[in-house]
């Protein structure tokens, strides 16, 4: 019990980190063998397939439902449209690395796979039109993520209001059902937790066989991964947040140097809710934002606003798709921007947020996480250097909720510009 209790409190990045690493070594010592151990990685990606519409039901559902229709006034509105903005920004750079670096271009991980993944091009009239169910739980029951996402979303906004209603049937109606899915989403994170206690043994088994199979390849494209990432992360910045703020008087230099605390703390921790205590005080001391704004726009943020992440979605399932051979047309790299948008409101807080977003993208564009399939293997290859894009793209997550809640509260007139 002591090695297990050891085990579970080890960090779980750290534990994927060194499955990929024992998981390379491995494989390029047994080669081909490796395929014995490869259904352990295949049970890691059946459990993640099985989180992934539930979480995108219960947790929009609450998170939608969570802001209350009296606090999106002036600043509630002025604060989301920002943050759908950038993020929209954050997937299209993400994306232009991708076409730019090109990651996995030449891995052919497909070859050999037998089914290979044929995608569909829609016009972007219907991929628009598809995003609203004819039936909602046949979309949740087929998978289709981005309809159920539309659905969730509407579903939370309307029980926000109800739970405000006069009428105290009405009310309590609808906050016993708001509870429900409240309950289930909390389950959901807890199964999430488990599932990631498992992912380093996941992550070992597929390593292990795609290095067995593929040699020392494999490793060029994990490294354009990463810078792909990360100067996409130096140009959201530079670029968007820079021009944002210059467009509101504010100087992006200035606004780095007070930000650094809470940026040096995110990309330690690796998390947006743990930093929050600091954003806060940063806002506070350092920027001068009022309580009354920073108090809404921050938590907020810690949930709904996912630059950082939205951008890494867009590299990695790219890719995902040039690992295995496949192209995507420009209306599905719209709908990965969509749903890398549209999900980032509902899985903030999850534990593993990066790998079950991801994973919500690659089903939306038709990449489907079947076990044993190249698909399943390029996502094991990403969640092995998970721990190194999660340092950039948290603190990306974080430095853009300060933008946001700096640039808001200097168009109401409430910001302190004698600290600026």
């Amino acid at each position: 019990m002591g090695l297990l209790k050891s085990y579970l409190e080890y960090p779980v990045l750290r534990k994927i980190l060194i499955g990929l690493i024992l998981g390379a070594i491995v494989g390029l010592i047994i080669g081909d063998k490796a395929a014995t151990i490869k259904p352990l990685g295949d049970l890691f990606i059946r459990l993640l397939k099985m989180l992934v519409m539930p979480i995108i039901l219960a947790s929009l559902v609450v998170g939608a439902a969570s802001i209350s229709p009296a606090r999106l006034g002036r600043v509630g509105v002025k604060i989301v449209v920002y943050y759908l903005v950038t993020s929209a920004f954050a997937v299209f750079l993400g994306l232009l690395m991708a076409n730019i670096f090109k990651p996995g271009l030449g891995l052919e991980l497909g070859v050999g796979e037998g089914k290979v993944i044929e995608a569909t091009k829609p016009s972007l009239v219907d991929t628009l039109l598809n995003i609203v169910p004819k039936n909602p739980f046949a979309a949740l029951s087929n998978g289709q993520v981005l309809p159920t996402i539309f659905f969730a979303i509407v579903l939370g906004i309307a029980l926000s209001y109800l739970m405000n209603s006069e009428n105290e049937r009405i009310r309590n109606s609808a906050t016993t059902l708001f509870n429900a899915f409240d309950g289930l989403a909390e389950a959901m994170y807890k199964i999430v937790w488990g599932v990631m206690q498992y992912a380093p043994i996941g992550v070992f088994a597929l390593i292990a066989y795609v290095m067995g199979t593929q040699g020392t390849k494999v490793v060029g494209p994990l490294a354009k991964v990463t810078l792909a990432v990360y100067l996409g992360l130096i140009i959201q910045i530079g670029l968007v947040y820079g021009i944002l703020l210059k467009v509101f008087g504010l100087d992006l230099i200035k606004f780095l140097n007070k930000a650094k605390d809470a940026m040096i703390t995110a990309f330690v921790t690796r998390s947006s809710s743990g930093t929050l205590p600091v954003t806060m005080r940063v806002a506070d001391e350092n920027m001068g934002v009022p309580r009354s704004i920073y108090s809404f726009t921050l938590p907020l943020g810690a949930t709904i606003n996912m630059d950082g992440t939205a951008l890494y979605q867009g590299v990695c399932a790219m890719f995902i798709a040039f690992a295995i051979g496949q192209s995507l047309p420009f209306s599905q790299q719209l709908v990965i921007v969509l749903t890398a948008v549209l999900a980032s409101i509902g899985t903030a807080g999850v534990p593993g947020a990066g790998a079950i977003m991801l994973a919500m993208v690659l089903e939306s564009v038709g990449l489907s996480l079947e076990p044993g399939s190249a698909v399943a293997l390029a996502y094991a290859m990403i969640l092995g250097i998970d721990a190194i894009l999660d340092m950039g793209r948290t603190m990306v997550n974080v430095t853009g909720d300060l933008a946001g809640t700096t640039i808001v509260a200097k168009t109401e007139g409430e910001l302190d510009e004698s600290k600026w």
